[in-house]
């Protein structure tokens, strides 16, 4: 089939995100200006540049009482930190808890019974025992066009790596099986993996 999304799809469901799939999830960490607290995941997430490293997400849809955006992006606009903490299989069930369309006045950590640390290099908490957390640091937000989207752009300050994961110096994802976010209601999860060398290498 082929369709102009402008024009629609005439499927049950938009198949636009079950084609642009694996997709990582940050779960994003954030505090306000007044000290409180969120944590979101977002499927709309990417390392994006190595030197420095950089990442980003996005955010797609807007909550009543936060001027036209979500929770996440209306406490970096304050703060200009957050924190990206990498989702194991085995947190499967607290990160959907903290997708929920909680209030503002809810905190997740604290709803989903997800335990905190402080960040090292900026003052916002994060995931503790996830396999990694990105701490980062706002260089720009970008509002894209459409209602509600904004992309969401951090320099990383400060690595965690969980010590159990690392093999003979190494990341070995098998360790905690990352989560990724498919099309729909799906998702999926990395068990093996194999290795590609590049022409030349």
């Amino acid at each position: 089939m082929f369709y102009r999304p402008a024009e629609g799809h005439g499927l049950p469901h938009n198949p636009f995100n079950a084609v642009v799939t694996p997709r990582p999830i940050g779960w994003i960490s954030t505090r306000a200006a007044d000290g409180s607290e969120n944590l979101a995941p977002y499927s709309f997430f990417n390392a994006v540049a190595y030197v420095p490293p950089q990442v980003m997400f996005s955010s797609t849809s807007a909550k009543p009482d936060r001027d036209g955006t979500k929770d996440s992006v209306a406490n970096i606009r304050e703060t200009g930190v957050f924190c990206v903490n990498v989702v194991e299989y085995a947190m499967r069930d607290p990160m959907n808890r903290s997708s929920g369309p909680w209030p503002r006045e809810i905190d997740e950590f604290t709803e989903a019974g997800i335990e905190r640390t402080d960040c090292a290099t900026i003052a916002c908490s994060r995931v503790a025992g996830a396999p990694a957390n990105l701490e980062c640091r706002l260089t720009q937000i970008v509002e894209l066009p459409g209602a509600a989207n904004f992309a969401v752009f951090g320099e990383v300050t400060g690595i965690h790596i969980r010590d159990d994961i690392l093999v003979d110096g190494m990341v070995d994802v098998t360790r905690y099986r990352p989560l990724a976010r498919m099309g729909y209601r799906d998702y999926a999860v990395v068990n093996e993996v194999f290795e590609l060398r590049r022409p030349g290498e």
